[in-house]
């Protein structure tokens, strides 16, 4: 059935990506499309953010659901404000310009999961009398630059693992890593520095993963969602020998910023360096990696 309304609502871009960060002001208006007059009580619009996990378990015969919803934000401005009488409204297109400023607070990072989302949207609410609210939704990208400033993402990171081979291989593998920093930006390359000492009986060689580490969070309950964003391998070294190898691994520009501020959600982030040894267990180090938002 053809309606006597339709409703939109929209924002202006602040920048070519269209994305916006704490305390920056967000323009945009409500259209209304009326076929004939309309009587309105009111017509508000909302900037609202929230964070959401879900998923659910088995436990037996029992289907178990896990719910866990954060308000970040829920500000409301009268577009038509509610008079003693009706609002009447001729037909045609109409629009209502609003602007919001988003609080200059922590505000996690907008993300889409397998079990949770953290989501900001625009939201315009026709109310009549006697009749269902009209609703109209847009959603926007938030990112929170607010981890860059702390002095932990310069911070240099090395380890060092030995391990002696058994069974199928004799001898002892060995390598010392070391990177840079701790915080990357979207887009940009970890140089990995590895000393490696290959003292066993087999040929080896380095091999690196970048994953991911999201936890969804409900009270005491904790969902995981791991999967590597990409993987690399290096070159051979014989046996008995020594390498000093260099690679640098870049970051995919598309990956989700750490979000490290949520009581929800956690999207965490490791670089894993191991050596490939044939018929047994291969030595690894783990670094923790932040991935901020990419450079302007």
């Amino acid at each position: 059935m053809f309606s006597n309304i339709r409703m939109s609502v929209e924002y202006n871009p602040i920048n070519r990506k269209g994305i916006f960060t704490p305390g920056d002001y967000i323009f945009g208006k409500v259209k209304l499309e009326l076929a004939k007059v309309c009587q309105i009580e009111k017509l508000i619009v909302k900037l609202k953010g929230k964070a959401e996990a879900k998923w659910t378990e088995n436990k037996g015969k029992t289907v178990v659901i896990y719910h866990n919803k954060q308000k970040y934000l829920s500000i409301q401005q009268d577009v038509i404000q509610a008079s003693q009488g009706q609002n009447n409204i001729g037909p045609g297109r109409h629009d209502y310009p609003f602007i919001f400023q988003i609080p200059a607070a922590d505000l996690p990072s907008s993300f889409r999961g397998l079990h949770g989302k953290i989501k900001y949207t625009l939201e315009a609410v026709l109310s009549r009398s006697m009749r269902i609210d009209i609703i109209a939704e847009t959603e926007f990208t938030l990112i929170n630059w607010n981890l860059c400033r702390y002095a932990i993402m310069m911070a240099p990171q090395n380890q060092v693992i030995s391990k002696k081979m058994k069974v199928f291989t004799s001898g002892e593998v060995g390598m010392y890593v070391k990177i840079a920093r701790t915080g990357y930006h979207q887009g940009e390359g970890i140089q990995v520095a590895a000393a490696i000492q290959n003292r066993s009986s087999r040929e080896i060689r380095p091999k690196y993963c970048l994953y991911k580490k999201y936890s969804y969070f409900v009270k005491e309950e904790r969902k995981l969602e791991m999967e590597d964003i990409l993987k690399e391998v290096g070159d051979f070294i014989p046996p008995s020998s020594s390498q000093t190898v260099t690679r640098t691994i870049t970051i995919p520009a598309d990956t989700c910023v750490s979000i490290l501020n949520c009581r929800a959600i956690k999207t965490e982030y490791r670089l894993k360096v191991y050596l490939d040894v044939k018929y047994a267990f291969d030595p690894q180090i783990k670094f923790p990696i932040i991935i901020l938002p990419a450079k302007e």
